[in-house]
Protein backbone atom coordinates (compact mmCIF):
# COMPACT_ATOMS: atom_id res chain seq x y z
CA UNK A 1 0.00 0.00 0.00
CA UNK A 2 1.07 3.35 -1.07
CA UNK A 3 0.59 6.09 1.51
CA UNK A 4 -0.49 9.76 0.16
CA UNK A 5 0.97 13.02 1.59
CA UNK A 6 -1.59 15.06 -0.36
CA UNK A 7 -2.77 16.67 2.94
CA UNK A 8 0.71 18.05 3.22
CA UNK A 9 2.02 21.50 2.25
CA UNK A 10 4.28 20.88 -0.80
CA UNK A 11 7.81 20.81 1.85
CA UNK A 12 6.49 18.37 4.54
CA UNK A 13 5.44 16.34 1.49
CA UNK A 14 8.83 16.07 0.02
CA UNK A 15 10.50 15.03 3.80
CA UNK A 16 8.00 12.15 4.06
CA UNK A 17 8.47 10.87 0.45
CA UNK A 18 12.03 11.24 0.74
CA UNK A 19 11.97 9.69 3.98
CA UNK A 20 9.91 7.09 2.60
CA UNK A 21 12.34 6.01 0.33
CA UNK A 22 15.33 6.17 2.44
CA UNK A 23 13.77 3.91 4.47
CA UNK A 24 12.57 1.37 2.70
CA UNK A 25 16.30 1.75 1.00
CA UNK A 26 17.50 0.80 4.67
CA UNK A 27 15.71 -1.84 5.26
CA UNK A 28 15.87 -3.80 2.31
CA UNK A 29 19.96 -3.20 2.88
CA UNK A 30 20.11 -1.75 -0.67
CA UNK A 31 23.19 0.16 -0.90
CA UNK A 32 22.22 0.79 -4.60
CA UNK A 33 18.59 2.71 -3.63
CA UNK A 34 20.09 4.20 -0.37
CA UNK A 35 22.73 6.50 -1.87
CA UNK A 36 20.11 8.65 -4.13
CA UNK A 37 17.28 8.71 -1.55
CA UNK A 38 19.78 10.06 1.35
CA UNK A 39 20.68 12.57 -1.40
CA UNK A 40 17.12 13.68 -2.05
CA UNK A 41 16.31 13.51 1.62
CA UNK A 42 19.28 15.92 2.54
CA UNK A 43 17.57 18.26 0.20
CA UNK A 44 14.23 18.48 2.37
CA UNK A 45 14.21 21.16 4.89
CA UNK A 46 14.27 20.38 8.40
CA UNK A 47 14.28 16.43 7.59
CA UNK A 48 16.52 16.01 10.26
CA UNK A 49 13.85 17.21 12.75
CA UNK A 50 10.70 15.04 11.07
CA UNK A 51 12.78 12.15 11.35
CA UNK A 52 14.44 12.86 14.92
CA UNK A 53 10.51 12.85 15.92
CA UNK A 54 10.03 9.22 14.33
CA UNK A 55 13.28 8.13 16.40
CA UNK A 56 11.64 9.49 19.29
CA UNK A 57 8.38 8.41 18.89
CA UNK A 58 9.61 4.39 17.95
CA UNK A 59 12.10 4.43 20.94
CA UNK A 60 9.27 5.21 23.40
CA UNK A 61 7.03 2.59 21.75
CA UNK A 62 10.25 0.03 21.76
CA UNK A 63 11.04 0.80 25.28
CA UNK A 64 7.65 1.53 27.25
CA UNK A 65 9.55 1.77 30.92
CA UNK A 66 12.46 4.23 29.22
CA UNK A 67 15.97 3.43 27.85
CA UNK A 68 18.69 2.61 30.38
CA UNK A 69 22.26 3.05 28.99
CA UNK A 70 22.37 -0.65 27.98
CA UNK A 71 19.57 0.05 25.93
CA UNK A 72 21.19 2.27 23.86
CA UNK A 73 24.37 0.64 23.54
CA UNK A 74 22.36 -2.29 22.26
CA UNK A 75 20.38 -0.05 19.87
CA UNK A 76 23.20 1.34 18.39
CA UNK A 77 25.18 -1.76 18.41
CA UNK A 78 22.52 -3.72 16.53
CA UNK A 79 22.13 -0.80 13.96
CA UNK A 80 25.83 -0.87 13.43
CA UNK A 81 25.97 -4.62 13.03
CA UNK A 82 23.17 -5.23 10.61
CA UNK A 83 24.14 -1.63 8.47
CA UNK A 84 27.71 -2.14 7.82
CA UNK A 85 27.52 -5.22 5.64
CA UNK A 86 25.99 -3.32 3.04
CA UNK A 87 26.97 0.37 3.73
CA UNK A 88 30.33 0.49 5.34
CA UNK A 89 30.12 4.41 5.74
CA UNK A 90 27.66 3.99 8.69
CA UNK A 91 29.41 6.42 11.42
CA UNK A 92 28.29 5.28 15.01
CA UNK A 93 29.24 8.75 16.47
CA UNK A 94 26.33 9.87 14.01
CA UNK A 95 24.18 7.40 15.17
CA UNK A 96 24.66 8.18 19.43
CA UNK A 97 23.91 12.07 17.97
CA UNK A 98 20.75 11.08 16.82
CA UNK A 99 19.63 8.30 19.13
CA UNK A 100 20.76 11.35 22.33
CA UNK A 101 19.25 13.76 20.28
CA UNK A 102 16.19 12.10 19.93
CA UNK A 103 16.20 11.85 23.46
CA UNK A 104 16.78 15.06 24.60
CA UNK A 105 19.78 14.74 25.75
CA UNK A 106 22.44 15.75 23.59
CA UNK A 107 24.90 18.70 24.00
CA UNK A 108 26.88 19.82 21.36
CA UNK A 109 29.47 21.02 23.98
CA UNK A 110 29.90 17.67 25.00
CA UNK A 111 31.78 16.70 21.50
CA UNK A 112 32.66 19.56 19.35
CA UNK A 113 30.24 20.75 16.58
CA UNK A 114 27.27 18.55 15.80
CA UNK A 115 27.10 16.72 12.60
CA UNK A 116 26.19 18.07 9.64
CA UNK A 117 22.53 17.86 8.10
CA UNK A 118 23.63 15.65 5.34
CA UNK A 119 25.39 13.22 7.19
CA UNK A 120 21.78 13.64 9.31
CA UNK A 121 20.27 12.83 6.59
CA UNK A 122 22.46 9.56 5.83
CA UNK A 123 22.29 8.27 8.95
CA UNK A 124 19.13 8.79 10.21
CA UNK A 125 16.75 6.32 7.81
CA UNK A 126 18.98 3.52 9.43
CA UNK A 127 18.02 4.42 12.50
CA UNK A 128 14.50 4.62 11.53
CA UNK A 129 14.70 1.06 9.95
CA UNK A 130 16.39 -0.48 12.47
CA UNK A 131 13.72 0.35 15.00
CA UNK A 132 10.65 0.56 12.27
CA UNK A 133 11.38 -3.50 12.09
CA UNK A 134 10.47 -4.50 15.94
CA UNK A 135 7.26 -2.40 15.73
CA UNK A 136 5.67 -4.30 12.87
CA UNK A 137 3.36 -1.02 11.88
CA UNK A 138 3.90 1.07 9.21
CA UNK A 139 6.52 4.37 8.84
CA UNK A 140 3.42 6.41 7.77
CA UNK A 141 2.38 6.37 11.35
CA UNK A 142 5.17 7.32 12.70
CA UNK A 143 5.75 10.00 10.17
CA UNK A 144 2.04 11.73 10.53
CA UNK A 145 2.53 11.82 14.36
CA UNK A 146 6.16 13.45 13.63
CA UNK A 147 4.85 15.79 11.41
CA UNK A 148 1.63 16.75 13.90
CA UNK A 149 4.13 17.08 16.74
CA UNK A 150 6.14 19.53 15.01
CA UNK A 151 3.12 21.57 13.59
CA UNK A 152 2.09 21.58 17.39
CA UNK A 153 5.55 22.94 18.44
CA UNK A 154 5.36 25.83 15.68
CA UNK A 155 2.02 27.03 16.81
CA UNK A 156 2.78 27.39 20.24
CA UNK A 157 6.42 29.30 19.72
Amino acid sequence: MTTTWRYLPAPAREIAEAAAVAVTAAGARDAEAYGPAVVRLTAADRAGLVLGGVVRLLLEETHPDGLAGDDVRQVLQRCVGSTAGWWPEVDPHVLLVLLASALGVYDPGDDGSPPDPAAIARHAPLLVADLLAATGRPLADYLAAAFAEVARTELHD
